[in-house]
C-alpha cells in the first residue's frame, strides 16, 4: 500500500526520500533520513522503530547492506515488512519479506532505489527510478517528486493514495526538508505545491538555526 524512493545526491551530499500511500500519515512511519547515516525505508506492515535503529547502525559505520541484515535479522515480523535503506556512501539495500502484499517490486539507479506493495503494476518503481535519474541537474526535493509522479503515472497503487512526504537531511542534524501531505486528494500533487511555497523560505530557517546573529 506504498510505493517510495530513497536517494543520495552526488553534488550536494543531501539524502532524502519521498513516499506516497493509501495509507494515512505514511510518512510518520515510513520515512527515515539523517545526514551522518542515510536513508531508511519501512515499508509494508511497518513497524516504524527500525527506522531510528537502522539510521543508528549506519551512523555507526555499518553499510546499508550490514544494517538491514542486522533489522531482519532482530525482527520477528520480518516476512510482513518491506525495508529499502541507502547509506553514506550511496551503498543500498532492498528487502521484501514473503508475506507483503503483492503486486511487490523494487529497482535500483545510479544514487537511488525505489520499491512498493500492492502496487498496481510492477513497472512502478523502474519507472521512479528513471525519473530521478532523467534531471540529474534538479534539486534532489524536485528529482523526489518527479519520481513520485512518475510512479503514479506508471500505474501507482492498487488503492487510492491520501498521502504524501518528502525528506532531505543535509549537513545539520536534523532535516531541512520535511513536508507532508495528510489525507488529501491527490496527495503527491499538493506536495509539489507545498514544496514551491517552502523552498524560497528553506534558507532563513536554516539560518536561523545556525546564524541566528544575522536576525
Amino acid at each position: 500500500m506504498t510505493f517510495s524512493i530513497v536517494a543520495r545526491c552526488e553534488t550536494s551530499g543531501q539524502v532524502g526520500m519521498a513516499v506516497t500511500s493509501s495509507s494515512l500519515c505514511v510518512a510518520s512511519r515510513c520515512l527515515w533520513t539523517r545526514w551522518d547515516a542515510g536513508v531508511v525505508a519501512t515499508q509494508n506492515l511497518t513497524d516504524p522503530s527500525l527506522g531510528p535503529l537502522g539510521l543508528d547502525l549506519m551512523a555507526s559505520g555499518r553499510s546499508a547492506e550490514q544494517a538491514l541484515a542486522m533489522l531482519v535479522a532482530g525482527d520477528p515480523g520480518h516476512p510482513y515488512r518491506q525495508l529499502q535503506l541507502m547509506d553514506r556512501k550511496g551503498g543500498v539495500a532492498q528487502y521484501t519479506g514473503s508475506k507483503a502484499l503483492p503486486i511487490v517490486a523494487g529497482a535500483r539507479g545510479r544514487e537511488c532505489a525505489a520499491a512498493g506493495n500492492l502496487l498496481a503494476d510492477a513497472g512502478v518503481p523502474q519507472a521512479m527510478v528513471a525519473a530521478f535519474e532523467g534531471a540529474p541537474d534538479r534539486p534532489l526535493v524536485e528529482r523526489l517528486l518527479a519520481a513520485l509522479q512518475a510512479g503514479l503515472e506508471a500505474g501507482g497503487e492498487e488503492r487510492v493514495l491520501r498521502s504524501a512526504g518528502v525528506q532531505v537531511s543535509d549537513c545539520q542534524s536534523w532535516p531541512v526538508v520535511d513536508l507532508r501531505i495528510d489525507d488529501r486528494p491527490e496527495p503527491i500533487a499538493a506536495l509539489a505545491s507545498l514544496w514551491a511555497v517552502y523552498e524560497p523560505l528553506m534558507p532563513g530557517y536554516v539560518s536561523r538555526a545556525t546564524r541566528p546573529d544575522l536576525y
